[in-house]
Formats: structure tokens, sequence, C-alpha cells
């Protein structure tokens, strides 16, 4: 179904800045909402419940499963994230663009359903790098950075399935590549007639 807002699918692996990168687009950009997904994992830092992420139980989370509430969901690093669909479907119908940060796997499966969103990956500048980001976040174990690092070699192999790549090399620029994505997707021509269905109705533009 054509909704008149955009759907934008933000995926990459863990410390390659996607967080950080669509906090920083929904600094600048009003008409972008955040999809705030689910999970079974704890909150990190100064995360709150219903803004970073719903934190759900492992019962909660099987409950909505079988409700079929969630668009999509996925076992990553050990935790269970879902997208709730009607949390994003009534934002688009309202004209809202959505945002969602979401592992590959989901971000394929949304693509599916959602035949005009928009697939953005995010990648390191070099293997270096991501070690070394996720070495300064200090929120994980030498073993859990072993393990992000080899999620992330299958992570990357499917960038190429995705519409768009940024290489989070220099974050300003990273920040600007992303807003130009989102700017250029509203001006295509079937975004502009879902958002603007009067004005072509007016022009005779079919």
């Amino acid at each position: 179904m054509d909704y008149p807002g955009n759907l934008f699918v933000v995926a990459a692996p863990s410390g390659a800045g996607k967080s950080s990168l669509v906090k920083a687009l929904l600094e600048i950009d009003s008409r972008v909402q955040p999809a705030v997904s689910h999970t079974t994992r704890p909150p990190r830092g100064q995360e709150k419940h219903g803004r970073e992420y719903f934190f759900l139980s492992n019962a909660e989370f099987d409950g909505m499963i079988e409700r079929n509430a969630f668009l999509e969901w996925a076992h990553v690093h050990g935790q269970r994230y879902g997208t709730s669909r009607q949390a994003i479907e009534e934002r688009m119908q309202n004209g809202a663009d959505v945002i969602l940060e979401i592992d590959f796997q989901g971000a394929i499966n949304i693509k599916k359903i959602f035949a005009n969103a928009v697939l953005i990956f995010i990648l390191p500048p070099s293997w270096e790098e991501l070690r070394a980001r996720l070495q300064r976040r200090g929120e994980d174990s030498p073993e859990v950075i072993e393990l992000r690092l080899k999620n992330a070699a299958v992570e990357m192999a499917q960038a190429c399935e995705f519409d768009f790549v940024i290489i989070n090399e220099l974050f300003e620029r990273a920040v600007f590549d992303l807003k130009t994505i989102v700017h250029a997707q509203r001006l295509k021509f079937l975004a502009q007639r879902r958002a603007r269905a009067e004005t072509f109705k007016a022009l005779n533009i079919p």
C-alpha cells in the first residue's frame, strides 16, 4: 500500500555509528520521525523505555509474536528485536517520514512488504576503526567485541542488497550524506505523487 510518508531503513554492524547518524538527522529534520523497535535486551547507559527501544521480557515478546504484531523480528547478538507494523503504518499514513534502525535481516524483510522502503547501509572506514569504536564504547567485554566483529563480516556482506551505502569515516560528511538521501527520496516522482496527490490530480498528472 502507498502512503504519503516515506520509510527509511538504516542498518549497520555494531560500532559503525548508525544510531549517532540517525540521531543527528532527527535533530536537523523535523519531518523525520523515529520508529521505536521492541527488544528483549536490557537498556544500556541512559536508554529509556519507549525512547530508544521498548524493552520487553521474553514472555512479552512471545505474546507480540503470537498476536502477529511484528512487521518483522529477528535474533541479533543473542537477543530478539522486533518492529511494530501498526506504529509504522500510522505515522506514514499521517504523512510522516519514518526512519527505522534495524539489522540487515529485518531490512531485507521490510523491503518485501514495503516496496517503496529506502534501504541505507552504514559502513565503517576500516576493520581497525570498527574495532577501536567498539572498544571506546566501553560497554562490551572482549569476548562480546570479538562476537560483534565476527557478525560484522556477515552483515557487511549484505550491503549489496541496499539502495544506498554511507561510509562513516568523517561524521559530519556521513550526516550530510544521510540528509541528502532523505531529501532526494522526497523529490522522486512516485514519492512526490504520494505526498502531493492533490497537486498531481489538479495538474492532471497520472
